[in-house]
């Protein structure tokens, strides 16, 4: 009886190894079948390189509806903004330098697109390079700049330059957390100034053409020319989907009591500063109103125009501005003891009237865009530098990419400078669009309507058509000012033919007849002045 009990709990416990033994083979086995990792939900895949730079590419071809070709005032045409070479290495470039500084930004940040986010495409120089073709321009010539304190680069030059790129880049991509332009979920809608149609108003202008000879330009007002219709001057803009606030002198400077506004751009930020002057006297004569140039070092040189200008009402303590900065860029001699010396244009240093008085400044309006063109750096002698040393890097071989470039980094800088000057309200001002039809400027190009509205009256549009400074200010809290497809519209505002100095068939299809357009620049600008 013993033995058989042996036997029986013999036979179970082999039973139960060899259960065991199959059980230990079946789950191997199912390990390596497919078929379980075809029963688990897949995960979205990362794209790989070649699929985001079919990405960039087809976003190129879309681009191109918005493509022109831009100005040039010396005899060089403009060159290509795409030279030759590989598109697709272009391309590729592009990726490796704009998505290091994605990846580099912080986990916080709120415009880096989470891993498997296909909806989320890399910005890239290649892709602001083709929405940007619409407003290359170059503009009126001037003198340099005043050479800042020289710096020396250190280290490897092409390691600096690489630096410089990637730093750029890395910043406009990484954001803040409190980024003005981007609004918490829950907030109220922001308005977006841009999106709107044009109004006629009899109660426009603000000021009278013949008037404001105090502060306006002869050349700019058209009252004062052969122009026989001025309806252009009776267009005021309004935005779709909030009500914009009517610009009046006395609030305006109410508001800035104790406070500078400061212009710092090209010819087109000269024409902004020019017209917010006479907006704010009505184009009356002013004797109270004081030139405090001096103050910011810009003095008036012998047999030539200042840097800029400054002006202060005394009832509140405001000062208004305007520097000189065709590029936004610190230009200085390259050889400060040759007066026949080149200029070195540093792409990512901002010009040194910014570093030395940006804590004095309460409003900031900067612009760039007209004077990106071989010929026209090449008749001021500048040569174009980054991280110190004069550029020779491929990815910074067109037009368009040094421009874009500049403008991030300009935007980059301010941007890093707000948490030291809390007073600070910075925008970057879209680009200026110009209206040349059958030519350029020296070619018999043209702008010869006189009637509002020919072209349209309404932008619809969620983005800036200026790609560019929209993409540079994303994620920071530089604001747009953004001007660019309302002014596209109004093609009849232009000097045109009646310039005071054009030559015999040469129009100004660029420059605008104050009052005008510009007009419409500042009231969306005193909209969004605290």
């Amino acid at each position: 009886m013993k033995g058989g009990g042996f036997k029986v709990k013999g036979r179970e416990l082999t039973l139960l190894l060899i259960v065991l033994a199959c059980t230990t083979i079946i789950m191997l086995s199912w390990e390596r079948t497919p078929l379980l990792s075809a029963s688990l939900p897949a995960n979205d895949p990362l794209q790989t390189y070649s699929e985001i730079s079919l990405n960039l590419t087809d976003m190129e071809e879309k681009d191109k509806v918005f493509t022109e070709a831009g100005e040039d005032h010396t005899a060089e045409n403009p060159p290509s903004l795409r030279e030759a070479g590989d598109p697709n290495q272009n391309v590729e470039q592009s990726l490796n330098l704009t998505s290091q500084g994605v990846a580099e930004g912080g986990q916080e940040d709120e415009n880096t697109p989470e891993v498997g986010d296909k909806q989320e495409k890399l910005p890239n120089l290649i892709d602001m390079e083709e929405k940007d073709k619409l407003f290359t321009e170059a503009g009126e010539d001037q003198t340099a700049e005043k050479p800042p304190i020289s710096r020396e680069a250190e280290g490897d030059p092409n390691q600096n330059v690489e630096q410089s790129l990637n730093m750029t880049l890395q910043g406009a991509a990484e954001g803040q957390q409190n980024d003005e332009n981007t609004p918490e979920v829950g907030d109220k809608q922001v308005c977006n100034y841009a999106k709107g149609k044009w109004v006629v108003d009899d109660s426009l202008p603000l000021y009278s053409g013949f008037d404001c000879k105090q502060w306006l330009a002869p050349g700019w007002a058209c009252r004062l020319m052969q122009r026989t219709e001025f309806s252009y001057e009776k267009l005021r803009w309004q935005p779709k989907d909030c009500t914009m606030e009517r610009f009046n002198g006395d609030e305006f400077l109410k508001r800035m009591r104790g406070k500078t506004l400061a212009f710092v751009g090209d010819s087109l930020g000269r024409q902004q500063f020019q017209s917010l002057m006479c907006m704010i006297t009505g184009g009356l004569e002013r004797n109270d109103v004081l030139d405090v140039g001096s103050e910011y070092g810009l003095a008036v040189p012998e047999n030539g125009r200042p840097d800029g200008w400054a002006y202060r009402f005394p009832t509140t303590n405001t000062t208004v501005l305007y520097y000189w900065s065709s590029c936004l860029s610190d230009v200085e001699r390259i050889d400060p003891k040759d007066p026949n010396s080149h200029y070195a244009m540093h792409l990512d240093r901002p010009p040194a009237f910014l570093r030395e008085n940006l804590h004095r400044i309460h409003v900031l309006v900067l612009n760039t865009g007209h004077h990106w063109n071989r010929g026209k750096l090449s008749a001021n002698r500048w040569v174009m530098h980054v991280g110190g040393v004069k550029n020779t890097n491929k990815r910074l071989s067109t037009m368009g990419d040094l421009k874009n470039f500049t403008i991030h980094s300009i935007v980059s800088w301010v941007n890093s400078q707000l948490p030291e000057n809390p007073q600070l309200q910075a925008f970057y001002r879209s680009i200026s669009p110009r209206h040349f039809s059958g030519g350029e400027w020296n070619t018999g190009g043209s702008c010869d309507s006189t009637i509002p509205m020919s072209i349209g009256k309404e932008v619809a549009d969620e983005e800036s058509k200026d790609y560019s400074a929209w993409h540079a200010v994303q994620g920071t809290g530089v604001k747009i000012l953004d001007i660019t497809s309302s002014s596209k519209l109004r093609d009849e505002g232009h000097i045109s033919r009646y310039s005071l100095t054009a030559k015999r068939g040469m129009q100004d299809c660029l420059h605008w007849c104050l009052p005008g357009v510009p007009d419409s620049w500042n009231e969306i600008l005193f909209a969004q002045i605290k």
